[in-house]
């Protein structure tokens, strides 16, 4: 069969078949009466082999070893190939996401596609002073996308970037709860934790009853930043979130300010002083957080506060009950 039928049958070019010949892949065994080369059935056979191989990604020259070389074993290669592949998904997938935030921002021309990008790489640097500078400048004119931006907070673990990045989700003016609620279902314990902490930020509805779901998170690091921000928004959910922030004594002096001003609300204070006095109760092995929750009653307003406190100040852990006496004190002053 000469070059062109062979062409015509296997879809590969005649100068492709050329240069299988000249690199030594596919050399035609016949030659016709008049001196042309002619492939045999067993040439055709080779050339779909070396399509084939060449669809996985094989070079030519990979391709004529795994041909010709009687000791070459696939599974090296096809490893190699596989991360390879994984490679170049990555890049493409990359320059998507990068593609579709730009065209998100809606530019107005080129100068702004370019500012974009800018930002956008500035986002990924390894300086945080460079992260920084590119949440903060994310108010601009041409702003940053919200998904560049919920990313990066999602995966910020400077804290001053971090704030930035927060500043620049609150004042981004597009419905960033949604995007931070798939931060909430994140594997990682500290992933969802940052979503809890740029979703508190936010003023809408939304981003409340976020914070509500977080509430019910398996690990404390996600828990506890949640209850603080449902505490500062009045959400009584929080109580016993905040209460067990109390008895652990991390970010106790926080959870005993949200209490206060969630006993502030019609109703509130009894119930926050009833938990802290049950909790008490049940920390008796443990003086550090019996003094802890005795402090907390200091600024819950009411009956319920003032009687547990007139109780404690007789307790026989000498440091609850003078606490406990100079609260009384401090009150009966008010």
């Amino acid at each position: 069969m000469l070059i062109g039928d062979v062409a015509r049958r296997s879809g590969v070019s005649a100068r492709m078949l050329r240069h299988y010949d000249a690199l030594g892949l596919v050399r035609p065994t016949g030659r016709s009466g008049a001196g042309y080369r002619e492939y045999s059935g067993e040439d055709i056979r080779r050339i779909f082999h070396i399509e084939s191989l060449r669809s996985l990604g094989l070079s030519l020259r990979d391709v004529g070893r795994a041909l010709d070389d009687p000791g070459f074993t696939p599974s090296a290669l096809v490893d190699d190939l596989i991360r390879r592949t994984r490679e170049r998904i990555a890049a493409e997938t990359e320059l998507l996401t990068r593609l579709r935030r730009i065209d998100a921002a809606e530019p107005a021309g080129w100068e702004d596609v370019l500012q974009i990008v800018a930002l956008l790489h500035a986002l990924g640097s390894k300086n945080a002073g460079s992260r920084q500078s590119a949440a903060l400048a994310s108010a601009d004119e041409v702003p940053v996308p919200v998904e560049a931006l919920v990313e990066a907070a999602l995966s910020e673990s400077d804290p001053n970037v971090a704030g930035a990045l927060r500043w620049a989700l609150a004042r981004s003016g597009d419905d960033a709860s949604a995007l931070l609620a798939e931060g909430l279902r994140a594997p990682a314990a500290e992933v969802r934790a940052r979503a809890v902490r740029s979703i508190a930020e936010l003023p809408d509805d939304r981003a409340t009853e976020l914070l509500r779901d977080a509430l019910t998170d398996p690990d404390v690091v996600v828990r506890r930043p949640a209850a603080l921000a449902l505490g500062a928004r009045g959400v009584p959910d929080a109580i016993p979130a905040l209460i067990d922030m109390v008895v652990e004594g991390t970010n106790d002096v926080d959870a005993a300010d949200a209490l206060s001003r969630l006993a502030g609300r019609p109703g509130a204070a009894d119930p926050i002083a009833a938990g802290l006095v049950d909790r008490l109760a049940r920390s008796s092995a443990d003086p550090s957080a019996r003094l802890r929750l005795t402090q907390a009653l200091a600024d819950i307003p009411g009956a319920t506060a003032s009687r547990a406190l007139a109780d404690l100040s007789h307790d026989d852990d000498r440091a609850v009950a003078l606490t406990a006496t100079y609260i009384l004190g401090i009150r009966d002053t008010r």
